[in-house]
């Protein structure tokens, strides 16, 4: 009966990662395939249909206060689109435990690239 318990305080949790724009969902994907047991396939799928209200919750806050670019929108949309679907039809041809090592080089050159990078001023 408790099984919904860790699903829901996860999600809160990477609700409020996502509204502060740091990475919500990429937690959420490793909470899904190291500690949940999904498949990476389907944790994907999954994280893009949690990104999609999360994201849209925080966007008013964010244009309200400026934080949104809008002469770069255009460009960084349309980008966004393309490579998202290219990086759908890559990951969906290639096998999962090659997908799983990719996310997890990536998770470690960001982790890398966070502790090393000099604060901007």
């Amino acid at each position: 009966m408790n099984n919904w318990i860790l699903p829901l305080i996860v999600g809160g949790a990477t609700g409020v990662l996502s509204g502060f724009g740091v990475g919500g969902g990429t937690l959420l994907l490793v909470y899904m395939t190291a500690f949940a047991g999904v498949e990476q396939h389907l944790a994907q799928g999954i994280n893009l249909l949690y990104f999609l209200p999360a994201g849209l919750m925080a966007l008013p806050a964010h244009i309200r206060n400026g934080y949104i670019a809008k002469e770069a929108l255009v460009p960084a949309i349309g980008a966004g689109l393309l490579c998202a679907a290219l990086a759908a039809w890559v990951a969906t041809a290639i096998e999962v435990e090659l997908l799983r090592k990719f996310f997890g080089i990536f998770l470690v050159v960001v982790g890398v690239m966070e502790l090393f990078e000099r604060e901007k001023v």
